[in-house]
């Protein structure tokens, strides 16, 4: 018996070999509380693959100065979330982004806004790009808020990642061995 499966395993290495290595909110869809100029700063250039951190490139979102700016993407399915990557505007402003949290959940309610906290961001540098692991959330929402009055809120990528559907599997660094 032993040697049956040694031998299945040897011919056939994907039935005990699966690697998530997937940016699950690429080409998703997404939503902001408003825009600035839809021609840059449209929700959608947070999840273009293109982490460009300057803003006049055409790669960052941007909303227009309002009370509790968001952005949220939609992927359209319900995932163990693990960790969010977000890389900041760089010509200018990056201080703007602190005090932003990252949410998860499947509400809807205040715009997902309530959703799971499941990290928040501190600061992360001009052009810079900063990971935030966490156990999983379950969740088909990820959203990004600044809380406060007269905020700007602006991403040049945003990433996700989680775990796979096979309970199973243990973690690596973004792959997953089932």
């Amino acid at each position: 018996m032993d040697v049956l499966v040694i031998l299945m395993l040897a011919l056939l290495p994907g039935l005990c070999d699966s690697d998530w290595t997937g940016n699950i909110a690429l080409g998703a869809k997404t939503v902001q509380s408003s825009t600035f100029i839809p021609l840059f700063g449209s929700a959608n250039h947070a999840v273009d693959g293109n982490s460009d951190p300057n803003y006049l490139h055409g790669s960052c979102t941007h909303t227009r100065l309002e009370h509790n700016p968001w952005w949220r993407v939609d992927l359209m399915d319900v995932y163990s979330i693990t960790e969010v990557t977000i890389t900041n505007r760089g010509d200018c402003c990056g201080e703007w982004i602190s005090g932003a949290q990252i949410r998860i959940g499947n509400s809807l309610h205040s715009n997902g806004n309530n959703n799971q906290l499941a990290a928040t961001i501190w600061s992360i540098r001009n052009g810079g790009t900063e990971t935030y692991k966490f156990k999983p959330i379950k969740g088909r929402y990820v959203n990004i808020v600044l809380p406060g009055i007269f905020k700007i809120l602006i991403l040049c990528e945003v990433e996700v990642f989680a775990k796979p559907k096979n309970t199973n599997c243990v973690s690596g660094r973004r792959n997953w061995r089932c």
